[in-house]
Order: structure tokens, then sequence, then C-alpha cells
């Protein structure tokens, strides 16, 4: 298929991010690459359930007086939400509505801005309301690092859809960047499915256990 060719809603394919060789590929990779950073958060996971209760003696903070599920709560409906919105971008990707899914991808893009500067804040506050920094202990230097790697894939991603959008305004919707484009909203759900996990085996059980 001609990946310059002009598109309408009626001649655009159903799966458009699959109807190339090269769609394909990248969709395959991706899946691969997926599968790499499964086994790095999966990693990271137990070495925080190994840690999380190590730390100085008469200097140990407990995860039930650091952490505040209620802020938690607000940053995990943030992230949720962002995958939701992420979603409608797609619909209108396969629907053939440029602007639509541009829209979408922004109010996606303001939503994960949203959840950083709420996890910045987070951190900063423990660091200065109870000295936990990321040398305090196993249980916080295990704490930082999982949860500070999924921050940082959070940035990585809006990075990508802000780069998409950009380079894109100008050329809408074609067989190149339909690929391109969901390959960041499997991308996006991938680190949604790891802030889930995040929150259950960090916050709440850490608050409950």
């Amino acid at each position: 298929m001609d990946i310059n060719k002009q598109y309408s809603a009626q001649t655009w394919p159903d799966h458009p991010e699959t109807a190339t060789l090269e769609g394909k590929n990248k969709f395959v990779g991706f899946w691969l690459f997926l599968g790499g950073e499964t086994v790095l958060f999966a990693t990271l996971f137990a070495t925080y359930l190994a840690l999380k209760d190590k730390g100085p003696s008469g200097m140990e903070i407990t995860a039930s007086q650091l952490f505040e599920l209620p802020l938690v709560f607000i940053m995990t409906m943030l992230l949720l939400t962002s995958s939701l919105t992420s979603v409608y971008a797609m619909f209108h990707m396969r629907s053939y509505n440029f602007r639509a899914m541009q829209a979408w991808m922004a109010v996606t893009v303001l939503l994960g801005a949203a959840f950083l500067g709420f996890e910045i804040y987070e951190f900063n506050h423990y660091v200065h309301e109870f000295g936990f920094t990321y040398g305090h202990s196993a249980f916080s230097s295990a704490f930082y690092t999982l949860v500070g790697t999924h921050g940082l894939h959070v940035a990585i991603g809006l990075g990508w859809f802000i780069l998409l959008m950009i380079r894109n305004a100008k050329r809408g919707l074609n067989l190149y960047n339909a690929s391109k484009f969901y390959t960041i909203s499997l991308y996006w759900h991938f680190i949604d499915v790891v802030w889930v996990f995040i929150f259950t085996v960090v916050y709440l059980m850490g608050v409950v256990g």
C-alpha cells in the first residue's frame, strides 16, 4: 500500500497501524521491547519487596507513616484517565479524524504532565518532611528506584507524544505515521498497567501491611 496516498474516512483502512509491512514490523518489534521492559520492572518490584522493611536501626520510617493515599489516589485517577483519552485518540485515528486524534492526545499529555507534577511534589514532600532521601535506607533506595523509573518512563512517553504531534501537525494522517501513533498508545497503556501494580504493591500493601 502506498503510504503517501491520500485517503478519506471511507477509504482509510480499519487497522491502519498494521496495513503496511513496516507497520507490522514495528508492532512486533515493540512487543519485544515491552517484554524487556516487563523484565526490568519485575526486577525492580522484586528488589523493592525484598528491601521494603530494611532500614538503619533507630531511623526506620514505615510505609504507613510515609504514604498519603489521597494524593496517590489522585495521581492514579489522572494516569488511568489519560489511558482512556489515549484510547479515544486511537479511535479517531482509525476513523481518519486527525484533528480529534491530536486533541485527545493533547489531553493525554496534560493529564500525564499533571501526574508527573504530583509525583515530583510527592518526592519533594518525603525528603523535606521526613528526611526520606534516596540514601536514607535500603527501603528508600528501592522505593525511589522503582517509582522513579516509572516516572522516567512517563516523562519519556510525554516527550514522545509531543514530538509526534509537532512533527505531524501539518502532515496529517498517513500509513507511515499511523503505526507511530499506535505504538506510543501501546507504550502509554503499558505505563498505566505498571502504575496499577505500583499503586497496589507499594502504596496499598504498604499502608495496609
